[in-house]
């Protein structure tokens, strides 16, 4: 039987004053600096009462107009700077990274959930920078990555093939491009070849990456700015605590399960050659060693799934909103392919106008639109107001990807990949994974598919771009149309 509410209440209370009362007397002994302006806020509890519960980015994006692109907030003795402009998130993250490479403790989602022993999350030091040297060396640079592409390429084309048969269902066969993610990574990081359907390390993967999203979502839960809260007992029934233990048994499900297969095969001679296979063989080890092999193999197997599914539903979203950036786009690709073939990667140095494309469909579109936070003190750079300032982009809301294309008149406006990836030597070790990935999506499917809006009893339903909520961020569900270019199209898509 759970405890009753007020008894719940009670104890919260108590733990929120003993906290308090430590953290009014730690700051005391120290000696205080001014912080960036802010919004002010309450006696004791400061802006708790501010920080948004969701889109948390729009809240900060009303704080740096307010403010200034430094401003800051303090709530129950944590102070949360806010960077809202590319200049002063490049000075301090890149130029400063030595200082701003650390992650802030986040309680919900990394000290409850275990997220915190993931590279995501991994404080910074000799640990981090071992997990960096291993992932750079399989998919760090766009010259490891050509091996990979024959493997994407070929993923694509399944997905091309399920769009076909079942154009209602383009979301659910976008969500299988975690499919192509998982498939690659997979066989890197286990040497395990997954399934068509109903993989069961595809869906740990898709489910925790969800959960990571919602664990790590800046302001999500008190638990977050109130740490003693993580010793309420685990029997106590608050609703961040059932879903710590619930998202803490995925997560543990995600990194055993895979590492245990690597062992069977190696214990019956039968290992293919892997990234945690080649850590084993290496010598004995010992049970540290073993963590580590177990959390690099589960980083490099989780990381960038669900951001790339966010990018391609962001894509089809535009191309049934902006008609006349899919024509130019689909006119490239013709006078590249003669319309006789897909297109693959090594068309793109002849497909400025896609690269183009992807470019904005990563700025217009955020996918992690607050990023992950770093410390000195918890820093958040506002990601979805710096790919959408006007001070940088012209008509930042339009859909424009001409915009990086540089004229005798006009200078290319600046690549959002700069901001969106990450800043300093926390920058996303996959980016050249999912970057390949989603422009060979986009290539292929605007070679064979025409992208419109809806139309349900002779009215046009015009969908609406918003994103939903947590670290990692998706459009809001929309429907679109999505036919065969032509019966040539049929063919290259059925096609072996």
């Amino acid at each position: 039987m759970g405890l009753p509410l007020l008894v719940v209440l009670d104890l919260c209370a108590v733990f929120c004053v003993l906290y308090l009362l430590r953290r009014l007397l730690a700051r005391e002994s120290q000696k205080v600096y001014p912080l960036p302006p802010g919004p002010k806020g309450l006696p004791l509890l400061g802006n708790v009462l501010d920080m948004p519960s969701e889109r948390e980015w729009e809240t900060f994006s009303k704080w740096s107009d307010a403010y200034g692109d430094i401003c800051s907030v303090t709530v129950l003795g944590q102070t949360i700077v806010v960077l809202g402009s590319t200049q002063v998130a490049i000075d301090l993250l890149d130029k400063r990274s030595a200082v701003f490479s650390d992650r802030p403790v986040a309680t919900m989602g990394g000290e409850l959930v275990g997220w915190k022993n993931s590279l995501v999350l991994l404080p910074y030091g000799d640990r981090f920078r071992r997990f960096r040297r291993l992932f750079h060396s399989i998919i760090g640079s766009r010259t490891a990555m050509k091996q990979f592409h024959p493997t994407e390429e070929l993923e694509t084309r399944r997905f091309l093939r399920r769009v076909l048969a079942k154009p209602d269902d383009l979301s659910k066969h976008i969500r299988k491009q975690v499919f192509i993610h998982c498939a690659i990574i997979l066989r890197i990081s286990h040497g395990y070849e997954v399934k068509e359907n109903n993989d069961p390390f595809v869906q740990l993967a898709e489910q925790a990456t969800e959960q990571f999203s919602l664990s790590t979502a800046p302001g999500g839960f008190m638990v977050d700015f109130l740490p003693i809260l993580r010793h309420t007992p685990t029997w106590v029934p608050v609703g961040w605590r059932i879903k710590a233990n619930a998202w803490a048994a995925t997560l543990n499900q995600m990194v055993e399960q895979p590492y245990t297969f690597v062992k069977r095969q190696m214990a019956a001679g039968v290992a293919p050659v892997s990234f945690t296979s080649k850590l084993l063989e290496a010598k004995e080890i010992t049970a540290e060693e073993e963590f580590d092999i177990k959390w690099s193999s589960a980083s490099l197997y989780s990381g960038g799934a669900d951001t790339t599914v966010s990018a391609l539903n962001a894509f089809f979203l535009a191309m049934a909103l902006y008609p006349d950036v899919q024509a130019k786009a689909q006119a490239e690709i013709d006078a590249v392919t003669g319309g006789e073939r897909l297109p693959v990667y090594a068309d793109r140095d002849q497909m400025p106008y896609i690269d183009a494309l992807l470019k904005e469909v990563l700025r217009w579109h955020s996918v992690t639109p607050t990023g992950v936070p770093h410390r000195g003190t918890l820093v958040i750079a506002n990601i979805h107001r710096l790919t959408h300032d006007a001070r940088t982009y012209q008509d930042p809301m339009t859909f424009n990807p001409e915009r990086f294309i540089g004229t005798e008149k006009r200078a290319a406006e600046p690549d959002p990949r700069n901001l969106c990836w990450g800043f300093g030597r926390r920058i996303c070790p996959g980016m050249h994974l999912a970057d390949a990935s989603i422009f060979i999506s986009i290539a292929m499917s605007l070679a064979v598919f025409d992208v419109s809006k809806c139309v349900e009893n002779g009215v046009v339903i015009t969908p609406v771009h918003r994103n939903t909520t947590g670290t990692i961020s998706h459009p809001e569900p929309f429907r679109c149309a999505v036919t065969p270019r032509s019966e040539k199209a049929v063919q290259l898509i059925q096609s072996e």
